[in-house]
């Protein structure tokens, strides 16, 4: 295990109301947020944007490690999961701060040759009350080239109370990136998704899987307090997949009955 060095990006922005509403008209919603309106859980993800000249970019779109993620020499990135702690409503209309910080770097070797899993932080405060604190685990891997096998899938449960079909087309994708200001190529450059990072077809984003099962929460059980995830499978933009609830326990099933992602809420 190495930790890193304390690195640490504040950003500010407006939450504003306009970009909130477009989220939930491409989720399928009824677009009616406003300002003074409580953001709905996980619409952070639409905020804090960190732009970079293309100079700045990787090969995948992203902006090149080396700043707040530090560089651990593999170029495939991959978002392995998240845990989101809700204290306070964020309000929209109004400023905020997101304080993100780089918690530590985590090295192994497994079948798949050798993975880093990098841990961030972000608080973010509004009117001087935090309101919300975010982990994310991103992973990064080697390239398909030299890839010494592909990880085992599980099998996701089929005893759930509730669950629901969801398709990701390429629409969706395109504006889910637009709006959270993401540049993987995985979920846009179907050429670049199968050929250098060795997917079937466009892989639907980690956080948009999450959304969906985040919204799910909320409509079963009100306003959350804690909320994790993680992927455990790529989704592909041509698969339907399926939305299962039981109890505080959420999962989503591919086509094939593999499971891709697994959460849990409070």
């Amino acid at each position: 295990m190495k930790k890193t060095k304390s690195h640490s990006v504040n950003q500010r922005d407006v939450l504003d109301p306009a970009r909130a509403r477009a989220m939930q008209v491409a989720l399928g919603l009824p677009g009616t947020l406003d300002v003074g309106d409580r953001l709905p859980p996980f619409f952070h993800q639409l905020y804090f944007w960190i732009p970079a000249p293309p100079q700045d970019l990787g090969r995948d779109g992203h902006p090149k490690v080396g700043g707040l993620i530090p560089d651990v020499g593999l170029p495939k990135r991959m978002w392995a999961g998240g845990r989101i702690k809700f204290f306070a409503p964020l309000l929209l209309g109004f400023p905020a701060e997101r304080m993100s910080f780089c918690e530590s770097v985590k090295t192994s070797e497994g079948r798949t040759g050798m993975l880093a899993f990098v841990t961030l932080r972000h608080e973010i405060i509004q009117k001087g009350v935090k309101c919300v604190t975010e982990w994310q685990e991103l992973v990064y891997g080697q390239d398909l080239r030299t890839t010494r096998s592909k990880p085992a899938l599980t099998m996701a449960s089929t005893d759930e109370d509730e669950s629901v079909q969801c398709n990701f087309d390429t629409t969706l994708l395109f504006r889910y990136s637009a709006l959270t200001f993401n540049g993987h190529r995985i979920h846009y450059d179907e050429p670049y998704a199968k050929s250098v990072e060795g997917y079937s077809g466009l892989v639907v984003h980690g956080p948009l899987l999450a959304q969906k099962l985040i919204l799910m929460a909320e409509v079963f059980q009100g306003l959350l307090s804690d909320f994790s995830f993680r992927a455990t499978a790529p989704l592909m933009h041509f698969e339907t997949a399926t939305l299962c609830r039981k109890g505080y326990r959420f999962w989503i099933r591919g086509p094939d009955g593999r499971q891709c992602m697994t959460a849990f809420s409070e």
